[in-house]
């Protein structure tokens, strides 16, 4: 990563701290329906063979496939476990590329960074965000997005239901570790979840360094305009990304260098046309 990801990267995601916020008052009001052990997830680092194993398995409960269907289902009924091999699950999948981008993602850029939007951006910003998401399940700055423009069409169950599925994925990430060390990274699958993560505990990227091979740590500072104020002044959180490098380098044999974040996004020419796919 560089700089220049960094910059693309900085916007405050000012969203998914609200959206936190909301996924806390939907877990406590569904307490009382489910047993609460059923619903908490221990922090600790993930055991990749296993997950690979569960998740290729047709006969376990985790193979990814059935986790996709009932993730994409009009309910808040996945536990934090299953979306833990949800998520560290499509790092084993056959479509998972961690440097491909969706060429629906930067689409509507400029609309985005507007406070309020015509009803014409709002379909726009709608039509492009989920085209995006189909691309890519696990774009999270898409998710935030296209949960924000729902509110503005008074989708509000829509909303919910984006709100829910972002903050479990979410929380998936900070169930690997504390990010406070090397042994204790958090596991991202895309670089683009490591300034998430830290725009969730209210702090903004300002560099990044390479402590070791697979690991990046990102250098924070206090994000002051974060709705939620960070109780620490930590200098850096560290993250895993060895996987994601392995699947790389496993799934592009031919390119034997290190990938330049900068070229992050530059994608062959597609034969759809985002133009002609019709405004819901």
């Amino acid at each position: 990563m560089s700089l220049h990801y960094i910059k693309k990267y900085r916007l405050p995601l000012l969203l998914i701290l609200a959206l936190i916020g909301w996924g806390a008052s939907v877990a406590q009001s569904r307490s009382a329906k489910r047993d609460d052990s059923r619903r908490k997830i221990k922090v600790e680092k993930p055991d990749l063979e296993a997950i690979e194993d569960e998740t290729l398995n047709p006969d376990s409960k985790f193979y990814f496939p059935k986790l996709l269907a009932k993730y994409n289902r009009n309910d808040t009924v996945m536990t934090p476990e299953e979306y833990r091999y949800f998520y560290l699950g499509y790092m084993f999948q056959e479509d998972y590329d961690p440097y491909r981008v969706s060429p629906y993602s930067t689409v509507t850029d400029d609309l985005r960074l507007k406070a309020t939007h015509t009803k014409e951006e709002i379909d726009t910003i709608r039509k492009y965000a989920e085209l995006s998401l189909a691309d890519n399940p696990f774009d999270l700055r898409q998710m935030s997005f296209l949960v924000h423009v729902l509110k503005e069409k008074n989708k509000g169950m829509s909303a919910k239901i984006w709100e829910y599925r972002l903050e479990h994925l979410l929380g998936a990430i900070k169930s690997t570790g504390t990010g406070e060390d090397m042994d204790n990274a958090w596991y991202v699958i895309y670089p683009a979840h490591e300034y998430d993560m830290v725009s969730l505990l209210g702090y903004n990227a300002i560099d990044v360094e390479y402590p070791a091979e697979g690991f990046d740590r990102l250098i924070v500072e206090p994000d002051r305009s974060a709705a939620k104020k960070p109780r620490d002044n930590p200098k850096g959180f560290y993250f895993n990304v060895t996987m994601p490098g392995e699947q790389y380098e496993l799934k592009h044999p031919e390119d034997n260098t290190a990938t330049d974040p900068d070229s992050v996004g530059t994608l062959p020419p597609t034969d759809v046309d985002p133009d002609d796919v019709p405004a819901e």
